[in-house]
């Protein structure tokens, strides 16, 4: 299997995202999405959670992705709304003391799915800062569906959102870090948008 992510600012897009990917054959079981900023809606994936440690009582084991979020903390991110397999993978990595820097929690969740550590660093730090990952593990004739599926979807482009989170020091997803407030949420929203990188 292979994985196929993309971040998202907007909400509705990654759900947009979650929607094609099931319509497009996917099973929900290898779809996950994971926000700061979520809300409850229909579909099917979070059904391939519930097997994770904790997650089951945190999504629920019925219904689908959107409609199966749940709340929770990820080290390092803070409280999101969650479902799917990453998350389910993430929590019990937590759950059995992995966790710490790159060997554990959502980023070694992401690299063990085949993530480069880079890029996962990036997703992770991403979702920090108010954005929504949307993963697919699928099978290797899946991933030119997926992959234009979630291009579709109006995903963040991934070197531009890391040259702007270096341009102000950044060195990687630091799961030590305080949780975003509101009012920075709104605030790194807005540079996102207008960000436009140094010559």
């Amino acid at each position: 299997m292979q994985t196929v992510t993309g971040l998202y600012d907007n909400h509705e897009d990654a759900k947009t995202a979650v929607n094609a990917l099931e319509d497009a054959g996917i099973a929900s079981s290898n779809i996950s999405i994971v926000s700061r900023s979520g809300t409850t809606d229909e579909s099917k994936a979070g059904e391939g959670a519930a097997t994770g440690a904790g997650v089951g009582a945190v999504v629920g084991g019925a219904g689908g992705l959107l409609a199966g979020l749940g709340m929770l903390a990820i080290p390092g991110v803070g409280p999101v709304v969650a479902a799917g397999w990453l998350v389910a993978t993430a929590t019990g990595a937590v759950a059995g003391a992995v966790a710490g820097g790159a060997a554990g929690g959502i980023i070694g969740s992401m690299t063990r799915a085949g993530v480069d550590e880079n890029d996962a660093h990036v997703y992770a730090e991403g979702v920090r800062r108010g954005g929504t990952l949307v993963s697919a593990r699928v099978d290797d004739d899946q991933v030119d569906i997926a992959r234009s599926v979630i291009d579709a979807s109006a995903p963040v482009d991934l070197n531009t959102r890391r040259a702007m989170y270096r341009e102000e020091g950044w060195q990687g997803f630091d799961e030590t870090s305080a949780d975003f407030t509101e009012e920075e949420l709104v605030r790194e929203r807005e540079r996102a948008r207008d960000y436009r990188p140094m010559a």
